[in-house]
C-alpha cells in the first residue's frame, strides 16, 4: 500500500515538541517532506517553558531518520512576515506545498474573564487565533499555485466546542479557530483545498503536564504532581483515561491530510476520549 502523504510537503507550526513534533514525524513516516517552525523561546505570562532551538533540531533529526527532508525556522506565529518567509524558503527547496497544520499555541489560565488583565487576553488571542490565521494566510497562495488541491488542519481544542471556567481567553480563541476553519473551507473549496479542525482533550505534552497545571487543578495540595492531576483530568473525559497521547492527535491529522479524507471539509473532529459528551 502506498504511503498516504507520499510526495507531498507539509508546513507545521509549533513543531519543536509535543503535538507539533508528533505531526511532523507522523506525516514524514507516510512520505511527506516538512517545513517546521517554532517560536523556540518563552512567551511572557506562559507559566512553563516553551520549546527550544534544540527541541526543533531534535524534530528535524527525527524527520530525517524517516528518510525525509525538512526545513526549520525559528518563527513566532504572531509574525506574519516571518511565517511568509519560512514558507517561501521551504517551497523554494521542495517545490510545492500540500498540507498545513496550524498547531502552535499557548495555555494560560486561573483567572475569570472579569479579573483577567488585558495583556493575558491579548497574548492568547494573538497566538492561538490570529496565529492560526497568519499560518493559513502565509501558506494558501502556495497551495493554490500548485493546482493540486490540499489540506489545512487547524488545531483547536475541546475548549473550542464547549466552555470551561477560568480560561475564557483560551476558550474564546479556540472557538475563533472554528470560525476561521469554516470560512476557509468555503472560500478555498473551489481550489480543492479542504479545511478542518481537530479538537483534543488533555494531551500528554508539556503544555498540560507541568507544575502550573497541577497546581491549578489541585490547589488543595502543596506540591501536586501528575498522579495527583490524573483523577481530576480523567473526570473530564468519558473514556477511562486522564489524557491522550500526541500520536493520537497526529493520526487524526494524518487522516485529514490524506486522500482518505478527500471529501471531508469544514469538519470539527474531536479526539477527546468523550470529553464533549460531558
Amino acid at each position: 500500500m502506498s504511503k498516504r502523504t507520499e510526495g507531498k510537503v507539509a508546513f507545521i507550526t509549533g513543531a519543536g515538541r509535543g503535538q507539533g513534533r508528533s505531526h511532523a514525524v507522523r506525516l514524514a513516516q507516510e512520505g511527506a517532506d516538512i517545513i517546521a517552525v517554532d517560536i523556540c523561546e518563552s512567551v511572557d505570562g506562559v507559566p512553563f517553558a516553551l520549546a527550544s532551538e534544540d527541541d526543533l533540531a531534535e524534530t528535524a533529526r527525527l524527520v530525517e531518520a524517516e528518510d525525509r527532508r525538512i526545513v526549520t525556522a525559528k518563527v513566532d506565529v504572531r509574525d506574519l512576515d516571518g511565517l511568509t518567509k519560512a514558507v517561501q524558503t521551504g517551497v523554494e527547496r521542495f517545490g510545492r506545498l500540500d498540507i498545513v497544520v496550524a498547531n502552535a499555541g499557548i495555555a494560560t489560565g486561573g483567572s475569570s474573564l472579569e479579573d483577567m488583565d488585558s495583556k493575558t487576553w491579548q497574548d492568547m488571542i494573538d497566538v492561538n487565533m490570529t496565529g492560526v490565521w497568519h499560518t493559513a494566510k502565509a501558506a494558501i497562495p502556495h497551495i493554490i499555485a500548485g493546482g493540486q488541491g490540499g489540506s489545512i488542519v487547524l488545531t483547536s481544542s475541546v475548549g473550542g466546542l464547549k466552555s470551561y471556567p477560568f480560561c475564557g481567553h483560551y476558550v474564546t480563541a479556540k472557538h475563533g479557530v472554528i470560525g476561521i476553519m469554516r470560512t476557509l473551507a468555503i472560500e478555498l473549496a473551489q481550489h480543492r483545498i479542504r479545511v478542518n479542525s481537530v479538537h483534543p482533550t488533555q494531551v500528554n505534552t508539556p503544555m498540560i503536564m507541568n507544575e502550573a497545571t497541577y497546581g491549578m487543578f489541585r490547589p488543595d495540595l502543596e506540591s501536586p504532581g501528575p498522579d495527583d492531576f490524573a483523577p481530576i483530568s480523567q473526570m473530564m473525559n468519558t473514556l477511562p483515561v486522564p489524557w491522550v497521547e500526541p500520536e493520537d492527535i497526529a493520526n487524526a491529522v494524518l487522516f485529514l491530510a490524506s486522500d482518505e479524507a478527500r471529501y471531508i471539509t469544514g469538519v470539527t473532529l474531536p479526539v477527546d476520549a468523550g470529553a464533549c459528551l460531558k
